[in-house]
C-alpha cells in the first residue's frame, strides 16, 4: 500500500487500518503477517496488540481462511486468537488509535522456527 493511503486509512476506523503488512508463502502454504516493531515491554516482558487491531484481524482470518500471526522484534509469534484468549487489557493510551492494547506475556508466544522451520542454509542457534 502507498504512503497516501497509508495515511489516510490511520485516520479511519475500518478494518482495512490495520491491513497485514505481509502476505508469505513456503510451497502451498499461505499466511499473513503483522509486523510488530517496538511492540514489546522491556520491563514486563509483554507483547502489545491493540484491541482494535485483533478484532479487524479475526475478521480477516474468518474471511480469507488464511492464517495470520504478529511477529515481534525477537522473531516470537501470536495469532489473533492467542492474543485474545490470552490477553488482558492495559491501560487506555494517546498512541495509536486511542483503543486499548491487549498485553500478553512473551513467554506464551511461540517461536519462529517452531512455527515455519529453520530455512535452508542457516544453522540453529
Amino acid at each position: 500500500m502507498g504512503e497516501p493511503v497509508r495515511l489516510a486509512l490511520h485516520h479511519t476506523t475500518g478494518s482495512l487500518r490495520w491491513t497485514p503488512d505481509l502476505i508469505a508463502a513456503q510451497g502451498r502454504q499461505v499466511v499473513l503477517i503483522d509486523c510488530k516493531s517496538r511492540m514489546t515491554s522491556r520491563t514486563s516482558r509483554r507483547h502489545v496488540v491493540e484491541r482494535a487491531a485483533v478484532t479487524a484481524h479475526l475478521q480477516l482470518v474468518a474471511w480469507t481462511q488464511l492464517p495470520l500471526y504478529y511477529v515481534f522484534d525477537n522473531l516470537d509469534l501470536l495469532t489473533p486468537h492467542d492474543t485474545l484468549g490470552l490477553g488482558q487489557e492495559g491501560p487506555r493510551t494517546a498512541a495509536g488509535s486511542g483503543t486499548p492494547y491487549l498485553l500478553v506475556p512473551a513467554t506464551r508466544a511461540s517461536a519462529f522456527d517452531r512455527v515455519f522451520g529453520i530455512p535452508d542454509g542457516l544453522i540453529a542457534a
